[in-house]
């Protein structure tokens, strides 16, 4: 067999650039668990604050805070490998 056999056989069996379906690797925020677990914890969070006497108005507010950083350090590192940069609508 030629080399320039095998080269078109391996070139007619991998998928064209064209063929290929080009997709975002993350899903949208909204459609995560992750985000609804967000909300979840958020919302018990304060309401627990309301209700409760041990748990002030600075101590959840931090809370808060801190759930809702941990959110948005997970959500860069799962789109920190798509190739998606944005600027156009899908």
């Amino acid at each position: 067999m030629a080399a320039t056999e095998t080269a078109e056989r391996v070139r007619m069996s991998t998928p064209s650039s064209e063929s290929r379906r080009i997709a975002d690797e993350t899903k949208l925020s909204l459609k995560t668990t992750e985000f609804w677990a967000m909300g979840g914890v958020i919302a018990a969070i304060l309401v627990a604050s309301a209700v409760s006497d041990s748990l002030g108005d600075v101590r959840a507010w931090t809370l808060v805070a801190a759930v809702a950083i941990g959110y948005m350090i997970s959500r860069g590192l799962a789109k920190s490998g798509t190739r998606y940069v944005g600027g156009e609508d899908r």
